[in-house]
């Protein structure tokens, strides 16, 4: 049976919290519109953090997992879910990372791209690959900052609720942390295409 329109749309005004509350209440639906909101970013978030696709799955479904396991106990009004789940996913991510300090850079494949032969799509690449390993140079905490910040749209309020940090430290490690990958990628602007 088709589900009508009206509930439809009531879902997806509903906030993040509101359905977080029917989900602690047994609404399978909430918890399905929840995840379809929220873990896309989470796991753009991990995967920019980690560089690993698989691991960044498994950072996602765990933080969604937190997030099941305390919607019973959730104070409205305390923090948004979204916020919530981005800091449990950084500190998933970076568990992850720390565990992984010990190997050496040549010791990781490059993942093989999909992507079809086109010229534009090999320039896009070559861009995504030198921001991801300028990314990776930085300090762990300015590469959140400016991940959460400048690739996944985040204020600095959230930011800093995500990291538990200050809103002025979010400020400072987002401004060096662009310094520090415009350093890194300055000599790069022909061979990234940027002057055709």
């Amino acid at each position: 049976m088709p589900r009508d329109t009206r509930l439809q749309m009531t879902d997806d005004a509903q906030s993040d919290e509101a359905l977080l509350g029917r989900y602690a209440r047994g609404d399978a639906q909430a918890a399905r519109l929840l995840v379809e909101r929220l873990s896309p970013r989470v796991f753009r978030l991990a995967r920019r953090l980690l560089q690993d696709e698989a691991e960044a799955e498994d950072v996602t479904q765990e933080a969604m997992l937190r997030l099941w396991r305390i919607a019973p106990k959730w104070q409205a009004g305390v923090a948004q879910p979204s916020t919530w789940l981005h800091r449990v996913a950084v500190n998933l991510a970076t568990d992850r990372l720390r565990r992984r300090k010990g190997v050496a850079l040549d010791a990781v494949e490059e993942p093989d791209d999909p992507a079809p032969g086109a010229v534009e799509t090999l320039i896009a690449t070559d861009r995504m690959r030198a921001l991801d390993e300028a990314l990776a140079q930085l300090p762990d905490r300015q590469r959140v900052a400016v991940v959460l910040r400048h690739l996944e749209g985040l204020s600095n309020p959230d930011i800093a609720a995500s990291m538990g940090i200050g809103v002025e430290a979010v400020e400072s490690l987002t401004a060096r942390g662009k310094r520090r990958l415009a350093q890194l990628l300055s000599g790069r602007r022909e061979d990234l295409g940027y002057d055709r």
